[in-house]
């Protein structure tokens, strides 16, 4: 697990299509905003636990669809030292 502080109005970016942002921090919440394709899925993560069971990070129990879009996103057959493109990718 990668673990990140963020400010807000800062943002994060996931692969190459995958962008969240702090919106607003009050107390112990914090507001995000999450800009993503439309065919990926984005569950707050009670919701995917009902839909799909525990979360498993390798992707196993994950709908097919998310599946190949985090594929995609990440460019999971680029073997490692290759350029990653625009973003720095770690693995």
């Amino acid at each position: 697990m990668l673990v990140l502080s963020r400010y807000t109005d800062q943002s994060i970016v996931i692969g190459h299509n995958v962008r969240i942002t702090v919106i607003q921090v009050r107390g112990n919440k914090v507001r995000i905003a999450i800009e993503a394709p439309r065919d990926l899925e984005v569950n707050r993560d009670e919701i995917y636990k009902q839909k799909f069971g525990p979360f498993v990070a390798n992707g196993s129990n994950v709908a097919p669809t998310v599946a190949a879009a985090v594929d995609a996103a990440v460019n999971v057959d680029q073997p490692a030292g290759d350029d990653p493109g625009p973003y720095l990718q770690t693995r």
